[in-house]
């Protein structure tokens, strides 16, 4: 076997594959035995089939199937060996690939056109001054904060007098037009309403000020605007009769609850944090500015790594790619979408893969590894994350360990955190190498930068 590379230009070379009968031949006659072992065919005992017919009804598939495996070996081996740095798959030649018949040919010759990865440096240093923005924490998050905490740890007092955002319960009854309960009409006995929720100012305003044994008279389609969903949850009927229903209501109020927050207390603090680590108020708050301002680091990181590409591209400038060679392989990739498709998306791909060879320079120059518990850690904080969304900073460890043995199920879900360790680990490392002009940003402004 002789394998050769022949450059053709910076970007480009010819890879071809000199295959003879002995490099394969021991491979092939080693199928043929096995396969002689499973045929069943008539007229013989099973492994008792002739050699000669055996190899006359699969020679032919045999060698084909070994050669492709062999000349795939050879290819990768070489590539791996010689460390070229190739883009894409190799791609038969288009004038230089023989015809191949297994039936007439027992040597063969593979010429493959091979897209190679363009030469330049990147590198970062602190001459080079990016951006770094830092979220500030506002009075409002915090504050945000601290009412989602004493909102899970409320409860509901009942009260005499209705006000904004009480809760009402009752009888509730279909009136006539002459403003009568109606004769088999809709009945709802422990009706539950939230007038707050009504879409309507003036049916609201009916109830304001509501005395438990008050009887109010409104109308529920009015009051909702119509929403079906809504009418057959508080008539408890079906939605799609519930929108025709028109007709005004008694509500009898029989109960009134008033949500009351729960108590900055120790209890809250514990339950937040964890026992005794904050224990008044001020540091409550603290602590809560301090979690919200890490999980903003993620962002200021990635917005920074935007800005660091943004950087590379133009230090590194425009590359010289094979594009005709990197179109045919997009194409090949891409088929049922066609030219159309490669002619269109060619220039930002080439974007995209500009970035990955400077990401990979990057990456291999600070010598970056992913470890399992570097990848534990990024789905443990990314679990952390998404509970925080919900106002719960402080989850036990075996609720988190369970949602990331579940994570990690999925090998997509594996890759996508393997490729976040890069980010992370990337992101610390060249913020300690180049200049950072830092910078401090509401929440808004920087949600500005994506637009």
């Amino acid at each position: 076997m002789n394998v050769s590379l022949q450059n053709i230009d910076k970007v480009s070379a010819e890879l071809t594959v000199k295959l003879e009968k002995a490099d394969y031949q021991e491979k092939v006659d080693k199928e043929l035995r096995t396969l002689r072992q499973k045929v069943d065919m008539p007229g013989f005992r099973k492994g008792m089939v002739p050699a000669s017919l055996v190899k006359k009804m699969y020679g032919k598939s045999v060698i084909a199937e070994v050669v492709n495996k062999t000349l795939q070996e050879a290819v990768y081996n070489y590539i791996k060996e010689n460390k070229v740095n190739m883009l894409g798959e190799p791609l038969p030649n288009e004038e230089k690939q023989q015809n191949i018949d297994f039936d007439t040919m027992d040597e063969f010759d593979f010429v493959f056109d091979i897209a190679l990865a363009p030469e330049f440096k990147a590198e970062v240093s602190a001459k080079d001054k990016v951006d770094y923005y830092t979220i500030e924490v506002s009075d409002e998050m915090i504050d945000n904060q601290v009412k989602m905490y004493t909102q899970r740890t409320g409860k509901y007092d009942t009260v005499d007098t209705y006000q904004d955002n009480d809760m009402l319960k009752g009888l509730l009854a279909q009136l006539d037009e002459e403003g009568n309960t109606k004769e088999g009409g809709i009945q709802v006995e422990g009706a539950v309403m939230m007038p707050s929720y009504m879409k309507n100012d003036e049916q609201k305003a009916i109830f304001a000020n509501a005395k438990v044994n008050d009887v109010l008279v409104f109308n529920p389609n009015v009051a909702f605007d119509g929403n079906e969903t809504e009418l057959g949850s508080l008539l408890k009927i079906d939605k799609n009769i519930a929108k025709d229903v028109k007709s005004n209501f008694s509500f009898q109020v029989e109960e009134i609850t008033c949500f009351v927050a729960g108590e900055l207390n120790q209890e809250l603090f514990d339950q937040a944090f964890g026992e005794g680590v904050v224990k008044t108020e001020e540091e409550f708050r603290a602590k809560i500015k301090e979690e919200i301002a890490a999980r903003f680091v993620a962002d200021s990181d990635y917005k920074f790594l935007i800005d660091v590409r943004k950087m590379m591209m133009e230090k590194v400038g425009k590359l010289e790619f094979p594009d005709a060679l990197l179109k045919r392989i997009m194409l090949l990739n891409n088929e049922e979408k066609g030219e159309e498709y490669v002619a269109e998306n060619y220039d930002k791909s080439i974007e995209e893969l500009t970035w990955h060879l400077i990401k990979e320079q990057l990456v291999e120059a600070n010598d970056i590894k992913v470890e399992q518990e570097d990848v534990l850690k990024v789905a443990k904080d990314t679990t952390k994350a998404q509970f925080a969304q919900y106002g719960m900073l402080s989850v036990p460890d075996d609720v988190l360990d369970n949602y990331v043995q579940e994570m990690l199920k999925k090998k997509e879900t594996v890759n996508n955190l393997v490729s976040r360790v890069v980010e992370v680990k990337l992101a610390a490392a060249l913020k300690a190498q180049v200049t950072l002009e830092n910078k401090s940003v509401s929440i808004e402004e920087f949600n500005k930068m994506f637009e």
